[in-house]
């Protein structure tokens, strides 16, 4: 698969809390610049060389000629700064395999997979990342090599965002009511990302504090709302359902966990507490019909077992940070209602500062515009995470590994963003093996069935 990387960490980080180890601060800068680059990578490349398809000339000339028509006459409003003249000519170099735009995000796809393995060191499975810390050797070559490439890929998104802008507009206004497409209501989680090691010890009773430190703020999001950005309560919520999956319920089976650290209650459909007992069928749509369980995030204000969405990983992530109104590093700051993303000066371009709002809906066009706004954060974060590791390097601290032991009797979570959005790993250990484990990838938060209540997944409700 693609997220191996994203799932790498997210062990790592549930095993650093099963095992009681903190790793230095050398190693989680490295881990978060590796990170960055994967988000850097894989939003370019789905973006521009996979949606990107759906606006290009050849799909829009086919599909709805009148629209392209009207691409042809309708001025560009950002030309001066991407260097298309017309909505058309942005379509044309999206054209696969032959558009110049589609054949230089190819490019700076290759470079962003380099910055990645100069962290992690095998893409998309690393190779040099490891419970207390990493492997990756740390020295100014290192970083100066990552650097080197993130700064033509910063200069690149200088005319990526205003390009995406003026394409996603042009649909909006050429075809009225497009933003009904894909739009559904706004039940949003994410659960947080690139830690600071500052604050993050890993340890469950202090999850909450080191959670709201991180640089992408967790948060679950209701009708524009930030209900929670505390990750003990998004933890102790989540709940797997059943209702429509080849499944039997386990609730006369074993309770591994029946309270956290803390001492709250953990309930027998927390991921924990999950025992796997397929029972396979035919497919029937009006009972059962999918493999895939019903991940639900359980709303204690009013009871309701929400479906939640990552609206591809982005959307979720700009919203929650921005709510919040707590990341503030230099290179990005949350406002409360936006985020604001700072690039610096480069080869051929002047520094820039790009504002991600929060949208009116949540729909098709408003995730692919936070595709691109997220390429920019993810690159201003890796700006301000060189300057961290740097700093450190200088300072002679490049220690990359603590040492622990694997303790008898442990629980662990780890909580991170896959490329798509939310991602989970939950633990627990006896006799110093593993008893049970379960991770919950963005997939099965997205694609998932109509669960006990009735309730469908968001895939199944955008296109109702």
């Amino acid at each position: 698969g693609i997220c191996g990387d994203n799932h790498a960490t997210c062990a790592t980080y549930a095993q650093n809390m099963a095992f009681g180890v903190r790793p230095p601060a050398m190693a989680e800068w490295i881990v978060n610049l590796g990170e960055a680059a994967e988000y850097m990578f894989d939003h370019n490349i789905f973006q521009d060389n996979l949606v990107g398809v759906d606006f290009c000339e050849q799909m829009v000339k086919e599909t709805n000629p009148g629209v392209y028509a009207k691409a042809e006459k309708t001025a560009a409003p950002g030309a001066d700064l991407h260097g298309y003249r017309t909505i058309a000519d942005i379509m044309k170099a999206l054209n696969p395999f032959v558009g110049s735009f589609y054949r230089e995000a190819l490019q700076m796809s290759r470079m962003t997979r380099e910055m990645f393995c100069l962290m992690e060191g095998r893409h998309v499975h690393p190779s040099t990342l490891y419970p207390g810390g990493v492997g990756t050797v740390p020295t100014v070559q290192l970083f100066t090599d990552y650097l080197v490439r993130l700064m033509k890929y910063v200069e690149f998104m200088k005319k990526v965002v205003p390009l995406h802008d003026d394409l996603f507009n042009f649909f909006y206004e050429a075809l009225p009511g497009y933003e009904e497409v894909g739009r559904r209501r706004v039940l949003l989680g994410c659960w947080g990302s690139f830690n600071n090691p500052a604050v993050c010890d890993y340890s469950y009773k202090k999850m909450t504090e080191w959670g709201r430190a991180m640089y992408v703020t967790p948060g679950v999001v209701v009708d524009d709302k930030l209900v929670t950005s505390d990750l003990v309560d998004i933890n102790l919520n989540i709940r797997i359902l059943l209702g429509s999956s080849y499944y039997d319920d386990w609730q006369q089976g074993e309770t591994f966990v029946k309270q956290d650290p803390l001492g709250n209650p953990v309930d027998q459909n927390h991921p924990w507490n999950q025992t796997t007992i397929p029972r396979p069928q035919k497919r029937d749509f009006g009972g059962k019909y999918t493999w895939v369980m019903s991940p639900r995030w359980l709303d204690k204000r009013t009871g309701d077992h929400l479906a939640l969405d990552t609206g591809g990983g982005p959307i979720a992530r700009l919203w929650a940070t921005a709510l919040a109104g707590i990341v503030d590093n230099g290179y990005v700051k949350s406002t409360g209602r936006s985020v604001k993303m700072y690039l610096p000066k480069t080869m051929s371009l002047p520094e820039v500062e790009f504002e991600w709002k929060i949208p009116k809906w949540s729909n098709a066009i408003e995730r692919d515009r936070a595709r691109t706004y997220f390429q920019v954060y993810a690159a201003s974060c890796a700006l301000y995470f060189v300057e961290q590791a740097l700093a450190e390097l200088h300072a002679g601290r490049t220690k990359t590994w603590s040492e622990f032991s694997v303790p008898q009797e442990a629980i662990g979570c780890g909580f991170h963003e896959a490329v798509r959005g939310v991602l989970s790993h939950h633990v627990v250990i006896r006799d110093g093996k593993i008893a049970n484990y379960h991770p919950y990838p963005p997939t099965p938060w997205n694609a998932n069935p109509r669960d006990v209540y009735g309730t469908p997944g968001p895939y199944e409700d955008a296109v109702q």
